[in-house]
Parts: structure tokens; C-alpha cells; sequence
């Protein structure tokens, strides 16, 4: 008895020590073990910002869809039903109806001894309430931020895309992927056996930080309406590619950047075409460069709009370079203004070999060629500059020897008919933080390139071009316009091809819209007034519309264009 007792009493003593042990000294310790074990880590999604138009119309935006998982360790613990089959194959059956797979497909992909394969991705919520209803052992769902274009191809050389991780790859998407992008974060909770939280239980969170949503200066329906126009352009003339763009003078906000063999953002991969080729490709702009050559022989007073010149077909500078015309004519008793108005580069050598070497070089950099505009796209090109050697010297003055993209084009244009002042083009109208905060972008910068007086003179030389010159294709009933048209010879894929090209301002006596259009290699015409100005009137006129501006309230006074 003494025997049992004592041991009865050293039992129970070793048992109230281990529980002084477990409850007292380590006692909430062991709890948080206990605690760490239930507790579940869910990701939270950062939504990625929009891109929308300049009307808040979406480009780019993103929804919420589901990855759907397996752990095929797991599956065979499905014991099925009356109906449905245990294992893998009951799993099968009941999970392809709602993924719009077959049974044997998803039963292949359940079998394994793999912790996790992917079943489908891009699952709709919809779907997943009714995946999560049938408990399934071994199924695995996962939230994820879908990127979708709603407006398919539409700017889709601007806006660009993400990849499979939702990250910029290119276009805008890449080059504003900083402020686009969320910030995840992290919800951590503690579940049942089912892996349903626990009621009163532990639960911290870190929220998720939307990205920042940025407003193009873009209008989704002209752009539209540019892409269309260039589409039906290219296909009636057999050109290779070619680019639109619209700009609005005075705040050189862009309005429509359209580029052919453009790319969908929700299908990158089943297209070759390029992404924003109005910014990245350059070519010689041809007859488009004369107005240089106008604006700079005016500052610099060595003629005016009505000097006299005896034009000849052909012309041969003092160092033995000869030019000539791209039409054989007898010699032409043209002014300045006719020079331009008919296109002459023999007219146009005549004029600007009295600026120096120096002098036309210098006004091409004033005018933006040779550097990159500063728009926000990624893959700008600065353009390139021959040597000037004894016939480069003299080529630049009609738009050859140099070569430019079709925006640094499209801003020689805008420059004059905003009385000679540069302002930097942009495609950014602001941003909209998460909170709903909008900003604005900050103001364009701006430098005055040549004098109000001289950019006026020029523009309304340019009226001549359109009435009484090569580009009476653009011309638009009730407006008064302003433009030139271009033709160069280019190299293409390592061939020599054509660029036609015509840029026009509208109205002329108030401007509010530039518009340029390059075809390359054209195949119906090679000239510009053919081929580019009848697109340029369709695209400005439906832009004059849309914005609402008035008729030309006056008739032009032209300068006489021969004596």
C-alpha cells in the first residue's frame, strides 16, 4: 500500500509539473505554435492603373480573373458520390463543364505526382464561385489582375503590352510601368481545416496599393478615324506602311498617332507589326523640308514672299551640283511663293544657296531635326544628318540628306502655324492616383524658333501650295488651308522606294490642328498631292468636326505665285 501510494503521489507530482510547465512557463508559446500552424497567407492583388483616352474612354485597364490549380498528390482523396466517380476521374467529370474542357483533358492533367500544374488561367469570377461550392480536394484557385484592350488594335502601337506576369514589355505599358503598376500586398488569417477563417480569430492584413491610372491626350475616335483612313489609303495604293498624325497647335497635345500593321495588345504574339514606327522609324522627308528653307531665307531677310526668280528645269550650284525638277518644264517666272507652291527644287536651290552652310544646318536643328521630340513613347529616333559635303550641303535645303520620323515632320508644321514657337509635343494629358487625385501634366516646354512675322508669311505661302500648287487635293470646303506636300526617294528593307508625304495646318487663318500623312513606296502614284493629301482632308476634316471649330471666317489674300 505504501508502495502504491507513493508512486501514485510521484505520478501525479510529475504530471502537475508538466503542466506548470506547459500552462504556466511556456504555456503562450506554445499557444502562438499552436496559432502559427493555422495560419493561412493570402496574396493581394496591386491593380495595375488604367490608360484611358482623353476622355476617360479605357485603352487599357484591368479585371479580375482566377488561376486555376491542381495538386495532384491530393486528388485522390475525392470519394465521390452516388452519381460521380471517386478519385480523379469524379474530379474530372465535375470540373471540365465549368472550365469548357473535356473530361479526359483535365483528367490527364489530375493524374501525377506533381504539387502544383496550372489547369487554366483567366477563369471568370462567375466560375470560381461554383469551382469553390464543390470542395475538391487538390483544386487550387488563385486571384490574379487580367490585363484587357477593350478597343482591341485600336492605338495599340502606343499603348503596348504586358506580359504573362502583368508587367510593361512595350509601348507605354513598358514605359510607364512604374506608375501603372500596383504594390501587392498581404492578408494573413487563421482557418479551420477547410482553410475557412476562424471567427474571432487571428487576422492582419497589408493592403494592396493601386497603380496610378494616366490619361492620354489621345481621342479614341480620332484615332479611329486616322487608322481607318490610313488603312483604306494603303490598301488603294499598294503603299508598303505608312503613318497619321493629328496634332493640336498651341499646346502640341496629340491628338491621333496612327501607324500601319499595327499590333492587338490582347493578342501580341499573332501579329509582326511594329509598335509606335510614327516615333522609331525615319526617312527623308523630301518637299515637307522647303518650308525650312522658306522660313530661314525670310528671317534671315534674303527674300520675301514675291521675289522674282527665273526657274529653270534644271539648276547647277557654283561648286558644279546639279538639281532639276521632278517634271521637265520651260524656264518659270516664279516668286517665292510659287517656288514652294509648285514644289521647285531647282527654285528652292536658288533661294537657300545664299544661307550658309552653317545657317541651314542650324535651322534644321531649330526646327527639331536631329533630336528627339521628348513625347512619351518609348524608341524615339533623333533622325540622322548626312556630312554637308558639296552636294548634301545643298540637298538639305528640299528635305533630302536628312532623315527624320514622322512626328519631328509633323512639328516643323505645328511650330509654324504657332507663329514660330516650338512647343514640345506630348501624349500625356495627366495622371489619377489611386485616391481619385487628378494631375495634370505639367506644361510643354516652348522656344521660339523663328519670328511671329516670318512663321505667318510662311503659312500663308503655304495657302498657295493648296490653291494654286501641288496639294489641291487637301483642300476642304469652308477652311482655309495651309501645306505641303512631299515625294523622296528612300531606302526600304534595302531596296529604293518612294515617300509621299503632305502635311497641312487647318484653318489657316486660325490654326487648331496639324495634320501629317507619309505613305512609303506607294505603288498607284509617287507623289504626294496624289496619294497623302486626299487622306489628309478626310482625317481633318472629320478632326474639325469632332473638336467643333468653325468655318474660315475670311477669304485667304495670297501672294501672287508667278510675275
Amino acid at each position: 500500500m505504501v508502495f502504491l501510494t507513493v508512486a501514485i503521489v510521484t505520478v501525479l507530482a510529475v504530471f502537475a509539473v508538466k503542466l506548470v510547465w506547459i500552462q504556466v512557463l511556456h504555456g503562450p508559446a506554445i499557444a502562438a505554435d499552436a496559432r502559427d500552424s493555422r495560419l493561412i497567407p493570402v496574396s493581394l492583388l496591386g491593380a495595375r492603373g488604367q490608360i484611358t483616352d482623353v476622355n476617360g474612354v479605357a485603352l487599357a485597364t484591368s479585371v479580375e480573373r482566377y488561376t486555376v490549380s491542381v495538386n495532384q498528390l491530393q486528388v485522390g482523396d475525392f470519394m465521390g458520390t452516388k452519381d460521380v466517380p471517386k478519385g480523379a476521374e469524379g474530379v474530372a467529370q465535375l470540373l471540365a463543364p465549368m472550365l469548357d474542357m473535356s473530361a479526359p483533358e483535365v483528367g490527364g492533367m489530375l493524374v501525377g505526382t506533381k504539387g502544383y500544374k496550372v489547369l487554366k488561367k483567366g477563369v471568370l469570377p462567375a466560375v470560381v464561385r461554383e469551382i469553390r461550392n464543390l470542395k475538391l480536394p487538390g483544386i487550387g484557385i488563385e486571384k490574379v489582375a487580367d490585363r484587357v484592350y477593350p478597343n482591341g488594335a485600336l492605338a495599340g502601337n502606343v499603348i503596348g503590352f504586358v506580359n504573362s506576369a502583368g508587367a510593361g514589355l512595350e509601348g507605354l505599358e513598358a514605359s510607364l510601368d512604374d506608375e501603372l503598376k500596383g504594390t501587392p500586398g498581404k492578408e494573413v488569417y487563421e482557418g479551420g481545416a477547410g482553410g475557412q477563417p476562424i471567427p474571432g480569430g487571428y487576422s492582419q492584413d497589408t493592403p494592396a496599393k493601386q497603380g496610378s491610372s494616366v490619361r492620354l491626350t489621345l481621342d479614341s475616335d480620332i484615332q479611329y478615324k486616322a487608322e481607318a483612313a490610313l488603312a483604306e489609303a494603303i490598301h488603294k495604293t499598294g503603299a508598303a506602311s505608312g503613318t497619321v498624325v493629328v496634332q493640336e497647335v498651341g499646346s502640341s497635345a496629340i491628338l491621333a498617332l496612327a501607324d500601319s500593321n499595327t499590333r492587338d495588345p490582347n493578342k501580341p504574339g499573332a501579329s509582326d507589326g511594329s509598335l509606335a514606327a510614327s516615333v522609331s522609324n525615319v526617312f527623308e522627308p523630301g518637299s515637307t523640308g522647303k518650308v525650312i528653307t522658306m522660313a530661314a531665307a525670310l528671317e534671315n531677310k534674303l527674300v520675301t514672299p514675291t521675289s522674282e526668280f527665273k526657274v529653270p528645269y534644271s539648276y547647277t550650284t557654283s561648286n558644279g551640283q546639279t538639281f532639276h525638277d521632278s517634271h521637265e518644264h520651260a524656264t518659270l517666272k516664279l516668286t517665292t511663293t510659287g517656288v514652294l507652291a509648285q514644289s521647285s527644287n531647282s527654285g528652292t536651290v536658288m533661294i537657300g544657296q545664299d544661307l550658309t552652310t552653317d545657317q541651314r544646318y542650324a535651322y534644321l536643328k531649330r526646327f527639331g531635326f536631329g533630336t528627339r521630340t521628348g513625347i512619351e513613347l518609348p524608341g524615339e529616333s533623333p533622325g540622322l544628318f548626312s556630312d554637308p559635303d558639296g552636294r548634301s550641303k545643298y540637298a538639305v535645303l528640299f528635305g533630302q540628306a536628312v532623315a527624320v520620323n514622322a512626328l519631328q515632320a509633323t512639328q516643323v508644321f505645328a511650330t509654324i502655324a504657332n507663329h514660330g514657337v516650338h512647343v514640345q509635343p506630348h501624349i500625356i494629358a495627366g495622371w489619377t492616383a489611386p485616391d481619385g487625385t487628378y494631375t495634370p501634366a505639367r506644361t510643354a516646354d516652348s522656344t521660339r524658333v523663328v519670328s511671329a512675322k516670318t512663321a505667318d508669311t510662311v503659312l500663308s505661302m503655304m495657302e498657295s501650295v493648296v490653291d494654286d500648287g501641288t496639294g489641291s487635293n487637301a483642300s476642304i470646303p469652308g477652311y482655309r488651308v495651309a501645306g505641303k506636300t512631299g515625294t523622296a526617294q528612300n531606302w526600304i528593307k534595302g531596296k529604293q522606294g518612294i515617300t509621299a508625304s503632305f502635311i497641312g495646318v487647318v484653318p489657316a487663318d486660325d490654326p487648331k490642328i496639324v495634320v501629317s500623312v507619309i505613305l512609303h513606296n506607294p505603288k498607284s502614284s509617287v507623289y504626294g498631292g496624289d496619294v497623302a493629301a486626299p487622306v489628309f482632308k478626310e482625317v481633318a476634316a472629320y478632326t474639325l468636326g469632332e473638336l467643333g471649330v468653325a468655318p474660315s471666317g475670311s477669304k485667304a489674300k495670297l501672294y501672287p505665285t508667278t510675275w
